[in-house]
């Protein structure tokens, strides 16, 4: 490549990654020529948004796939619905993009129901007998995640089952507790057993990506901040369309059938329009040999691993092979009969431990509807996340949203304490994981006269194998063969991640990285480190070295 010339860059995927990667690139377009490809017909992977009807479920549109994000940074006094120390947001980059367009993302309290029944219940919103009965076993947990932190290159690699052994915590404690909380927060599905104790430790303690801060006495704090996302489909089509504007060429409902070859002049790919007929059936297309200066994949790793077919280094074999995902479907519905069956809807004074201290006392009044929260929050116990766990094997779950009680726009639309939608209109979602469990799954319990939507997603396993094999593995990936990888599941499932994926490739490419805040700065660099193997501040100085 002659120096001063512009690059033609390919993008394969128009997600969080791709956008992101794409958006930086085109800060710059005396360097570059960007195109990007995606077989959907909309921008967004995964964050998505579906139509309602408005008369019935209180607004007309909701995030089916994306739907929040947490704040970090909390300091929880033992009142702790009282005097709650501003947080420090962790998606940075993704407000960013939000408010660029104008999208505006809205905070929320987070409330969570675990289980069901008295012996198998328990809330971060006051105190149950599950969490007396658990008391030692969460004090302990504090500890061990201390020495995880102090370990980590040894004991971060350990299976969160075997860690649970290791410690001699109860299997109760497990099942009903920590895989459950794990899976919810971070989308490790069934699999749960077998996440690296690092995600675990750093789920509490790195300020990155941490969504709790630990307590001694419930395991969680109590009412955190969380944020709910915009319009995730109007935000998306701003974002392609300021991006269509600036001279990035997005091709939707195109599909790379095959990367032909890559060396050191470039990527040679055939892609195709994906064409549908009258029922849905894709039919055949002209196929189409394309050529570019560098390839950013921003694709799943086994999709990636497809793509790349006879091209694929045995490094890119191994590294993107340690990456398992598992396919879930997300039924969203409104049978409030099937949620009331499986999960504690509603207060009652049996799910509550005897209050031990005012704190507690304060947390039953306001699950009642008694006492207000913090920032004019409506009392009163609305669950927002719900899981449950099998009897035939407690360590798989199924989880859901309570969307009414999540997403803000349902509030805004219909005011939370005035005119609130009846409980019978509530939209709900439940995500059945892995279809390999299907023999235990509930989905057919769901009246299909009520169901709104049916998605299937191809999700990250986030299994210990991963951050031997895909995560550290990387570094040694990116920039090999003209090509880069971005993704959440270079790291973790998150939003954030993937757009901080998306600009550390394109800032690999030679885009520059705008700082905005010092937070979002320090993300950026420590993943541009851990993936790219690029330490921000030398590569800098380099970079000003080469202009002078």
């Amino acid at each position: 490549m002659v120096e001063g010339m512009t690059r033609n860059i390919v993008i394969i995927g128009a997600g969080a990654a791709g956008m992101s990667c794409a958006a930086t690139l085109a800060q710059h377009p005396e360097k570059f020529n960007v195109t990007v490809l995606e077989r959907a017909p909309v921008t967004g992977g995964q964050a998505t948004s579906i139509s309602l009807d408005k008369k019935k479920y209180g607004t007309d549109w909701m995030n089916d796939g994306v739907q929040g994000g947490s704040l970090v940074g909390f300091s929880f006094p033992r009142n702790a619905y009282r005097h709650i120390i501003t947080p420090t947001q962790i998606f940075k980059h993704t407000l960013n993009f939000f408010r660029k367009y104008g999208h505006e993302p809205q905070e929320i309290k987070l409330q969570v129901a675990f289980g069901k029944g008295p012996d198998g219940f328990w809330t971060n919103c006051f105190p149950s007998p599950l969490i007396e009965q658990f008391s030692s076993d969460i004090k302990k947990f504090g500890k061990v995640l201390k020495l995880i932190k102090w370990t980590l290159p040894i004991l971060g690699l350990v299976p969160i089952r075997i860690m649970l052994k290791m410690f001699f915590f109860s299997k109760d404690f497990g099942d009903k507790m920590v895989y459950p909380l794990i899976a919810l927060f971070l989308g490790t599905g069934n699999q749960t057993a077998n996440v690296s104790c690092a995600i675990l430790e750093r789920l509490f303690d790195d300020p990155n990506m941490k969504l709790w801060d630990y307590d001694s006495e419930t395991l969680l704090p109590n009412l955190p901040t969380m944020v709910t996302f915009p319009n995730l489909h109007n935000f998306y089509e701003d974002w392609k369309s300021d991006l269509i504007s600036k001279g990035v060429d997005i091709r939707l409902e195109t599909e790379v059938t095959e990367i032909v070859q890559r060396n050191k002049n470039g990527v040679t790919f055939k892609s195709r329009q994906v064409q549908k007929d009258s029922i849905g059936q894709q039919e055949n297309s002209k196929v189409n040999t394309e050529k570019f200066d560098d390839l950013v994949m921003c694709v799943l790793a086994d999709d990636a691993l497809k793509l790349l077919g006879k091209t694929a280094s045995y490094r890119e074999k191994f590294v993107l092979g340690g990456a398992s995902f598992y396919d879930d479907i997300t039924i969203t519905h409104s049978d409030h009969a099937y949620f009331q069956k499986h999960y504690e809807t509603h207060f009652s004074e049996s799910l509550c431990a005897e209050p031990k201290s005012k704190s507690q006392r304060d947390q039953i009044a306001f699950a009642k509807g008694e006492q207000r929260g913090v920032d004019d929050e409506p009392s009163g116990y609305r669950p927002m996340y719900y899981t449950k766990s099998y009897k035939e094997d407690p360590k798989k779950i199924e989880m859901s949203f309570d969307c009414t009680n999540y997403q803000h726009q349902f509030r805004m639309d219909h005011d939370a304490e005035i005119a609130p939608v009846k409980f019978e209109n509530h939209v709900f979602q439940s995500i059945f994981l892995d279809k390999g469990n299907k023999e235990l799954w509930t989905i057919d319990e769901i009246d299909e006269s009520k169901v709104i939507e049916k998605k299937w997603w191809h999700q990250l396993g986030h299994k210990w194998q991963h951050y031997v094999r895909v995560v550290p593995g990387m570094m040694f990936l990116n920039g090999k063969n003209r090509t880069m990888f971005a993704g959440s599941w270079t790291l973790v499932n998150m939003h954030e991640l993937a757009c901080v994926s998306g600009i550390s490739a394109a800032y690999r490419l030679g885009a520059g990285y705008v700082k905005f805040d010092d937070f979002a700065e320090d993300f950026f660099s420590k993943y541009l480190l851990l993936s790219h193997g690029v330490r921000y501040g030398a590569e800098q100085k380099r970079r000003k070295q080469k202009q002078n």
